[in-house]
């Protein structure tokens, strides 16, 4: 399970004891493993080191600065899509020459900071953002350089709400679409259309679906240079899978042995291969600790109450998701060797992990296999280091918990608990004089 193991029934990370980490900052709290998280970049680096690809960490999964910086001083680029996102980019160091700048909704004010900071491409979602950007681009006497994206119309087999690549999206541009664009758009000197962009969804457990997308778009593209329209820049985007439970995504290795050689007579002729991932390089690198407070027996269900929920961990509630949880204090018979739904093991009882949220659906786990135990007892929440923190709220006015980051034997504090007086500083300050000051 990557650096969390147990030792004599004892979890750890990396060598670090979670019990003791857990007593020493307080639950709950986001623990990242560092060589996990680098461990799983420099595999994607590896295996597709053939085509030299600008990697390009999607902020989005993971956003710490703290950790972004560790992955910069790695070589990576960063994928924002949002002026937030440019703005942690900054300030953990990245070149802004490897950042490219996705979302469909980019405000004016927002463009104009990417155009500032001389980011490296913007991905355009649609003809009246391209217009928009490159008025903008004009307006300031700058050029930029931008890839189209464009919708495949391939079925990434994933969740409904993380599909992108089909026709009926919010996102990109159809591909019968893309040629008409770039006849139209391909001359435009302030914001110069040189790239196709791809992302058909997350989280993808088949290599199959990016074979099939990228066999369309190297089709357009060589129809496009027939007519004289260089398309030099291929975007793949991100979409990988993790292993929430053992062995359910392929290997970055695995994904590279087939795209690597579709794409290789690209890159050959001098085009520039860039990857967006995300969840693939942080999920397993973080894990969320939670304490016990009450278990409760309703009818024939048994409840673990727990210090965390939907507004620490959404993922369950608003996807489906599954998050192999486990105790960190357990009986030998009872240390788990792999991720799994379900557990042949001895003793196990069935219970849903909820938690303190004032709805139904505030929960962690149903109906899921776990070892007895009682109030004051740590559970850890796997594979969490994608879309947990970063889409954490207050919800129930709670505040958010705490980042921490193991080194070997080293424990640093990448963000502080949240106290009661974070939750209403920008309500209390907003009010001088008993009036309310002008916040846009």
């Amino acid at each position: 399970m990557d650096d969390f193991h147990y030792q004599q029934g004892q979890l750890y990370c990396e060598k670090v004891n979670l019990e003791q980490l857990a007593a020493a900052v307080g639950t709950p709290v986001y623990v990242y493993s560092r060589h996990t998280l680098e461990t799983h970049y420099d595999r994607i680096a590896e295996a597709f080191a053939a085509l030299n690809p600008l990697i390009c960490y999607s902020i989005k999964s993971c956003g710490n600065i703290h950790l972004c910086k560790l992955l910069a001083q790695r070589g990576a680029g960063m994928d924002v899509v949002s002026g937030g996102e440019l703005h942690r980019a900054r300030l953990a160091g990245v070149d802004m020459a490897k950042v490219v700048y996705a979302g469909v909704g980019k405000t004016d004010p927002e463009i104009r900071q990417a155009l500032e900071a001389g980011i490296g491409y913007f991905n355009i979602e649609s003809e009246a953002e391209f217009q928009n950007i490159a008025s903008i681009a004009r307006a300031m006497n700058v050029s930029a350089r931008a890839a189209l994206r464009v919708n495949p119309d391939v079925d990434p087999k994933t969740h409904a709400k993380t599909t992108t690549g089909k026709k009926e999206t919010k996102f990109g541009v159809d591909i019968e679409r893309a040629h008409r664009f770039f006849e139209r758009y391909g001359r435009e000197s302030h914001l110069r259309l040189c790239g196709i962009h791809l992302h058909i969804g997350s989280p993808i457990f088949t290599v199959e679906p990016y074979v099939q997308a990228i066999e369309k778009v190297l089709a357009l593209i060589a129809q496009l240079r027939q007519e004289g329209i260089a398309v030099g820049v291929l975007d793949l985007g991100g979409g990988f899978g993790a292993d929430y439970q053992s062995e359910q995504s392929p290997s970055a290795a695995d994904y590279a042995a087939q795209i690597v050689p579709l794409l290789q007579p690209f890159h050959a002729a001098g085009g520039q291969i860039i990857l967006e991932p995300g969840r693939t390089i942080a999920a397993n690198a973080g894990m969320l600790l939670s304490r016990v407070l009450y278990l409760k027996t309703g009818g024939q269900k048994k409840f673990i109450i727990v210090d965390t929920g939907m507004h620490h961990l959404v993922r369950p509630t608003m996807y489906d998701a599954f998050h192999f949880i486990w105790p960190t204090n357990v009986a030998p018979a009872h240390e788990p060797k792999q991720r799994k739904a379900t557990m042949d093991m001895p003793g196990l009882e069935t219970c849903d992990v909820v938690g303190p949220i004032c709805e139904t659906g505030d929960f962690l786990a149903r109906d899921r296999a776990l070892p007895p135990v009682a109030r004051g007892d740590l559970l850890a929440i796997f594979t969490a280091g994608a879309y947990g923190m970063v889409m954490a709220s207050n919800y129930n006015a709670m505040p958010r918990p705490p980042e921490v980051l193991v080194d070997g034997k080293q424990i640093t504090l990448l963000r502080r608990r949240e106290t009661y007086d974070d939750l209403v500083a920008p309500e209390i300050q907003a009010v001088t004089g008993g009036a309310v000051r002008n916040q846009g």
